[in-house]
């Protein structure tokens, strides 16, 4: 009987082995060298991700990455969550290890194609190849802010990045309560870092409402189309 018992778990690990090598066998994860990583990234229905910090983003970054800060587990997490897992995803950093270990948790978290920049933005620039550096913008103040929202009806103020996922997948959303005559004004938090300070906002996108000139209600993060009427009601 003892024999049989242990034939039994053996044959049930064996076949736990295989499920999970079956279940892996089309994801990829590679750390590859800048010449093939910026080959891979000309590709259609590719996603290009920088994991360094915003600050580190905006002192030069490749053309358009979207941003999320591995060091920030919230962040981080929050906005892969936007990402389309069964797309290519390329990342990078400053010099390789935290998009290593970024890579590896995209893997783990059910993305099927990852590959890694090696060396990061270090080796792309010792390689003499472009990038796209952080545009000088005037900052808005709070009180020309506040100038633009109207004091006789109601308005939501779309706070957001160009670099963030989340923002990108609500782009299509704002899109359409424009098309169906809400106002909307757009704020770039990832250029008016003042503002975002100013209005306490340390995370994109963040949505407000005003009515009459009065902030009512503010959201952040990924909403439907419905929610964000209710909260314009």
């Amino acid at each position: 009987m003892k024999t049989i018992l242990n034939s039994f778990k053996i044959t049930f690990i064996t076949i736990q082995f295989i499920s999970i090598v079956s279940c892996n066998s089309n994801a990829q994860t590679s750390t590859i060298a800048v010449d093939e990583f910026e080959k891979g990234i000309t590709k259609i229905d590719i996603q290009l991700l920088d994991v360094r910090t915003a600050e580190e983003y905006n002192s030069g970054h490749l053309q358009n990455a979207l941003q999320a800060n591995w060091n920030n587990e919230t962040e981080f997490q929050n906005r892969v969550k936007s990402l389309d897992k069964t797309k290519p995803i390329y990342i990078y950093c400053l010099s390789g290890g935290r998009s290593a270990n970024a890579m590896q948790w995209l893997y783990s978290n059910g993305f099927s194609k990852v590959y890694n920049m090696k060396g990061g933005i270090n080796a792309w620039k010792q390689a003499d190849k472009k990038l796209q550096g952080a545009v000088e913008t005037k900052q808005i103040s709070m009180q020309d802010y506040l100038k633009l929202i109207p004091a006789d009806k109601t308005v939501l103020v779309d706070i957001g990045a160009e670099w963030c996922p989340p923002c990108k997948k609500m782009n299509h959303i704002i899109e359409q309560l424009e098309k169906e005559k809400y106002a909307v004004i757009k704020i770039d938090g990832g250029t008016q870092t003042e503002l975002c300070k100013a209005l306490k906002i340390d995370t994109f996108p963040v949505f407000i409402i005003y009515k009459n000139g009065v902030e009512v209600n503010r959201k952040e993060g990924v909403l439907s189309l419905e929610e964000l009427k209710m909260l314009l009601k």
